[in-house]
């Protein structure tokens, strides 16, 4: 069995756009033949879905899940072919419950569509969108709040509370949207009262989803139905894991140690600090 090395972060530092390439990799978790998912459930070992919850705040701590989270809540959205990325199909952003016009086809004329990846700290909008994108945000908290440039990044001074200022943002997938508050947008930059959006300018085309817009969220990786579903949830909180019987009958007389390690609920600490040069 091959597997890639798994480890934990509890402190970041660099500006928004520094590379993190020493963070790629971390556990093998794609579509294909080789990642833990796959292997495992082609020995019928577990189902061929996994979730995660990433707990947002700065004492960190989340949920990973070799099975399907259950919640009410959970709502999907499709999976698109190309299967080496977690591929969703975005249709547009609305800003306080308006749409923005942004033409459908900018999030899929580049590699096919919008990546979920857990392994982006940030998230990154392809120009046309994140153009328009900033400038809502600007617009509708400028009555009350100054804006400014840092490192290239949209920021604000904010006295107040997120959300006494600044709109819900909703993704509208196919199927689904996914209505981020603002700290899921948002980065605290070093400095009293200061938060700058955390969306940045994608350089290679490519809309990707990272943590920011991920965490306090149950995502679920539904690899045999095709499918990603999200919920909002307290990630420190428990969850249902459902995993049908014959895995876990599997599960009982298999003898491999590392399977049943891998079979279990695993409760990662996982801090991360967003911090600008």
């Amino acid at each position: 069995m091959v597997l890639e090395t798994y480890r934990c972060t509890t402190y970041e530092f660099g500006g928004l756009t520094s590379s993190l390439s020493t963070l790629d990799g971390i556990f093998g978790f794609s579509q294909g033949p080789l990642s833990v998912i796959s292997q495992l459930s082609s020995r019928g070992l577990t189902p061929k879905v996994f979730s995660h919850c990433l707990k947002g705040d700065e004492k960190g701590g989340g949920i990973l899940a070799l099975g399907e989270i259950l919640e009410p809540s959970i709502v999907y959205s499709p999976l698109v072919p190309p299967r080496h990325h977690y591929y969703l199909n975005l249709q547009s952003i609305a800003v306080n419950g308006k749409i923005l016009p942004i033409d459908p086809a900018t999030f899929t004329s580049h590699d096919r569509g919008t990546i979920i990846d857990s392994g982006t700290t940030l998230a990154f909008l392809v120009e046309d969108a994140y153009v328009p994108f900033v400038r809502a945000i600007t617009s509708a908290v400028s009555p009350s709040l100054t804006p400014f440039i840092s490192d290239e990044n949209q920021c604000y001074h904010v006295t107040t509370s997120l959300a006494e200022v600044f709109p819900a943002v909703s993704l509208n997938f196919v199927g689904a949207s996914m209505v981020l508050k603002p700290e899921e947008y948002l980065i605290r930059q070093i400095g009293i009262g200061v938060w700058c959006i955390g969306f940045q300018k994608a350089q290679g085309g490519v809309t990707i989803l990272g943590d920011l817009v991920l965490k306090d969220k149950i995502i679920v990786y539904d690899l045999a139905l095709q499918r990603i579903g999200w919920a909002n949830y307290d990630c420190s909180s428990p969850v249902n894991v459902s995993i049908p019987s014959s895995y876990a009958r599997r599960r009982s007389e298999s003898r491999s140690s590392l399977g049943d390690m891998l079979l279990s609920v695993l409760t990662i600490g996982f801090v991360v600090m967003y911090m600008l040069a």
